[in-house]
């Protein structure tokens, strides 16, 4: 069982005791395990599996959490999540995830309405039932719509992390497959793209009956739904599907580069290879009966005339021509990153201390930090107020003269608010090293609104960096209405910076605004948000959006050795 999975039943727990009324601390408690289990790089299940081991040794993890952690591996469930579940309709926990409505609400709605399942909810709400419900009314009722609108757009799709952490378990097991040479995802995974539909994979065997039989007794599959010599689709537990194709070593490189795609862009390459009396299929290049290419990707490419194009950038939108002129960028590489500057401590809703996060920093080869705990208006995650951030910068002052080999700088995660000003005044902003200005409330104000926030923050001279800038959460919250060119006019006239945040629900900004934003000549960051030492796991999927914006490592202003950097914000 993979650590997404067992995050997602802590995560599960936490919100359907919620739902029950149950006392606050103990639900904290499973949504701070589910976090630290999914930024745990180590297998919690061969952890679990190696004798002598010690779950408490993880952040958050008692002796409590342990015990479930082990029958979760063991048994694939736990009795108290079992008992929760069969207290709430099947559909409680799609309704908790539509923004609007946390547990209360939902507890409401089936208390009061008998609501039952989303299609109850959406008549409910379409009735004007909902908006009738003490509580409710009539803005809550259209929040729920538009969101419920919003989850059905995106479809049976799962963010990338869940998708690439269940695709490299397989890949990782049919590797070790007596006969078995080379295995590769393909589809939107190997792309990069912040969701997936589903899965592809990749494999050549010198027998195609050994690797699909251990695929089909993965623990991550449920069910094989169909196979044949070649090829086998399964669906995961999670109700991903997945296809492995098995093929011929001398076709590989073919298969490659038409399972990964994306169809926008294999069209322009078949149109290419017409256009040279050539025909291309996943099963190579063809110049009538003979087989020009297909035992690699870079000479499936080489046949229409182009270098290997990186799969990030598969999405015709313009590759094929800068892979034509020479001009294709050297992507930016997740060891290029030399700074984090978002992260969290227990001054505000942190797991750890300054100390703590600068430790775990240093070991994971980073040069320099921020330390950019929340202001005063996120009161539900401990945010500080002037007096106690002057104080919080005093500590980490001396955390600096107890640890080498880092740079740590006074930062602030400081609120945009609802009013266009800053959740703290000049005076002690001018005193920080880093501010990052950032929208947690007022997502759904008009666009008028929203961009007299944003462009206020850009003038703002101590504001250094526009932090997740839409807000949005991936398939559960829409971002806010945003101007981008308007705003990146504003950024790169006053010399702020943009943010990837690289936490794979947010993956703000998003790959075609960094892009975008690359246009003006605004520099990126691109920070984990970390919450805890784990935190820092994540800083991949943010450098996965980077390079599907197209994104070098001199596009990247924390790839500079900590001195260069300084320059950046000494303005």
């Amino acid at each position: 069982m993979q650590n997404a999975t067992i995050a997602a039943l802590f995560e599960e727990l936490g919100d359907l005791l919620e739902l029950q009324g149950a006392n606050s601390f103990r639900v904290r408690a499973y949504r701070n395990a589910a976090r630290t289990l999914e930024s745990v790089s180590q297998s919690i299940a061969d952890v679990v599996a190696t004798p002598g081991h010690d779950l408490t040794s993880l952040e958050g993890i008692g002796k409590d959490l342990a015990e479930k952690i082990e029958t979760i591996v063991t048994t694939g469930t736990h009795p108290a999540l079992e008992e929760a579940r069969a207290q709430f309709p099947p559909d409680v926990r799609q309704m908790l995830r539509i923004p609007g409505i946390g547990p209360k609400k939902v507890a409401a709605l089936i208390k009061e309405l008998q609501i039952q399942s989303l299609a109850d909810l959406k008549a409910a709400c379409e009735q004007d039932r909902v908006a009738a419900l003490k509580g409710f009314g009539k803005k809550t009722q259209q929040i729920i719509l538009e969101g419920m609108a919003h989850r059905e757009a995106a479809g049976n799709r799962v963010l990338l992390f869940h998708a690439k952490s269940a695709v490299d378990e397989i890949i990782r097991d049919l590797r070790t497959v007596p006969g078995v040479d080379l295995v590769s995802e393909a589809g939107s995974c190997r792309r990069r793209r912040e969701t997936c539909g589903d899965l592809d994979v990749l494999a050549t065997a010198s027998d195609s009956t050994a690797v699909m039989d251990r695929l089909a007794a993965h623990a991550l599959v449920e069910k094989v739904l169909a196979r044949g010599d070649t090829k086998q689709r399964v669906r995961l537990e999670s109700g991903l599907e997945l296809d492995l194709r098995v093929v011929p070593t001398e076709s590989y490189g073919a298969a490659l580069q038409y399972f990964t795609g994306s169809k926008e862009h294999n069209i322009v390459i078949r149109r290419r290879a017409q256009e040279r009396g050539l025909k291309v299929n996943e099963w190579g290049v063809f110049r009538g009966e003979e087989v020009v290419a297909g035992l690699t990707e870079e000479d499936v490419y080489a046949s229409v005339g182009l270098p290997w194009i990186p799969p990030e950038l598969r999405e015709n939108r313009g590759e094929i021509e800068r892979a034509e002129q020479g001009t294709l960028p050297t992507l930016v590489e997740a060891a290029d990153i030399q700074g984090d500057l978002h992260m969290h401590t227990t001054a505000s809703d942190g797991a750890a201390t300054i100390l703590e996060m600068a430790e775990a920093a240093k070991a994971r080869g980073l040069k320099y930090i921020a330390i950019t705990d929340h202001s005063k208006r996120v009161s539900m995650a401990n945010g500080l107020d002037a007096t106690r951030l002057r104080k919080h910068w005093k500590e980490i002052d001396k955390v600096r003269g107890k640890i080498s080999g880092i740079e740590i700088l006074c930062g602030i995660e400081c609120d945009i608010l609802e009013d266009a000003t800053m959740d703290l005044d000049d005076d002690v902003l001018s005193e920080a090293d880093w501010v990052i200005a950032v929208l947690h409330y007022g997502l759904k104000q008009p666009r008028a609104q929203i961009m007299q926030r944003l462009l206020n923050a850009c003038r703002n001279p101590h504001v250094d960096i526009i932090g997740h800038p839409s807000g949005r959460l991936i398939d559960k919250r829409p971002g806010a209405d945003i101007v981008y060119e308007d705003l990146f006019k504003a950024a790169a006239d006053h010399g702020v910076m943009m943010e990837i945040n690289a936490n794979p629900e947010r993956l703000d900004l998003d790959d075609i605004q960094a892009a975008a934003a690359k246009s003006h000549g605004i520099p990126i960051v691109i920070n984990t948000d970390s919450h805890s030492t784990d935190g820092f796991n994540i800083l991949p999927w943010g450098v996965y959006q980077a390079r599907r914006a197209g994104l070098t490592k001199a596009d990247i202003a924390n790839t500079r050795p900590f001195a260069e950097f300084k320059k950046l914000i000494q303005r």
